[in-house]
């Protein structure tokens, strides 16, 4: 498992194609690729919103990347599922706001295969059974292109989260309503990527997305790119730099439990500096993830009281009522039904909000946030201090 950082201050088309070459070196470069082969390119690509929101993989370094492959003879398709309908004309309409229509220009091709397929993964900690895009099925390898943002139910979108857009939008909600505790979540994108394996992940850590991520955020630079073999250990130094530790991120956790990656940056073998390009101040999501309970107690009123400790220290999406359209968009998206519209505004029944921030990611105006309860903020800052 290496990791490999490289400075990468714009995304200007010749100094991004010399950053993502210099990235890709120490990890051999493109050694396994072979003339005739298919490369599918896997980016974030998850919703309506223009390359420079920092939203979704900027297409200049998708450009970069499918000039590298197609100099090996490869035949190259990027494509995602983001939320919403998996067909050619919703899919058009993305490539077309999120600048991918740059890629076909630049010889690659975009996905236009919309078969969906029933995959069965036994040796699965949790999704044993999943719905995937089929596209996958035809490349002879997977190459992971995420964006570092931050994200309202996993601390972090990165590598390993950026898996999670193999299973088809509209069916999107579903996982996460089957998968509403972010540990056993978190389990399901480990288990996809175990299932797919890309054999390299990259991370567009040029401009990252900080606040109120994965879609309402801010741009903030960061400044590099990020390579490896390996999703985990790529996300644990994107992690680092944006002031995350390892049991901030769910993701992150479990792949400590299972043993794919150690708990600290410093213990992966990393080429290049990463330490320079840390956001001290970088704004992240009001997660709570660190400070949450051990259920596995063996009494019955540890049991209970860690339960209601949880409950009490739980994030959860909050409207800002002067930024709300009354588009519906919550609304139609909430896979538990927890969202009801009064006067043109949504209203989150909590009894049955299952907090997987989908409305909050979903809202084109952002008019939902991530928000601590008190308990939470104060025990963060007596941990701080």
């Amino acid at each position: 498992m290496k990791v490999s950082v490289v400075p990468c201050n714009s995304y200007d088309p010749t100094q991004a194609e010399a950053a993502l070459r210099q990235a890709l070196e120490p990890l051999g470069g493109l050694d396994w690729v072979t003339p005739g082969m298919t490369v599918a390119v896997k980016a974030n690509l998850v919703t309506f919103l223009k390359p420079e929101a920092a939203a979704t993989t900027h297409p200049v370094l998708l450009c970069a990347l499918v000039k590298l492959l197609k100099e090996r003879g490869a035949r190259v398709i990027v494509g995602d599922s983001p939320g919403g309908l998996y067909t050619k004309v919703y899919l058009d309409r993305i490539y077309g706001v999120t600048g991918m229509k740059a890629v076909e220009e630049a010889g690659g091709e975009l996905n236009r295969d919309f078969e969906i397929k029933d995959a069965s993964f036994p040796d699965a900690k949790e999704a044993k059974a999943f719905t995937y895009t089929g596209w996958l099925d035809h490349a002879d390898a997977i190459v992971d292109f995420c964006k570092l943002k931050t994200h309202g139910m996993m601390a972090m979108s990165g590598a390993a989260k950026n898996m999670f857009g193999v299973v088809p939008g509209t069916a999107k909600p579903e996982y996460h309503y089957r998968y509403p505790d972010p540990d056993r979540f978190a389990d399901m994108i480990l288990d996809l990527n175990d299932y797919f394996k890309p054999i390299l992940s990259i991370t567009d850590g040029v401009v990252g997305m900080e606040g109120n991520g994965p879609t309402a955020g801010t741009p903030r630079k960061i400044g590099v790119i990020i390579a490896s073999d390996s999703p985990h250990a790529a996300d644990l130094i994107g992690a680092d730099l944006i002031g995350l530790k390892a049991e901030d991120v769910p993701t992150l956790q479990a792949a400590v439990r299972r043993g794919l990656i150690p708990k600290t940056p410093e213990e992966l073998d990393v080429v290049g500096d990463w330490k320079p390009f840390i956001v001290p101040d970088y704004q992240r999501v009001e997660t709570t993830h660190s400070l949450r309970f051990n259920k596995e107690s063996h009494t019955f009123f540890g049991r209970i009281s860690s339960t209601f400790m949880d409950k009490a220290l739980a994030s959860k999406p909050v409207l800002n009522p002067d930024e709300c359209i009354g588009c519906r968009e919550c609304f139609k998206i909430c896979p538990a039904k927890a969202i009801e519209m009064v006067n043109k505004k949504p209203i989150i029944n909590r009894k049955n909000c299952i907090r997987c921030f989908c409305c909050q990611e979903f809202c084109p105006k952002g008019a939902l946030k991530v928000k601590r309860t008190w308990i939470a903020k104060l025990l963060i800052k007596e941990n701080k201090n």
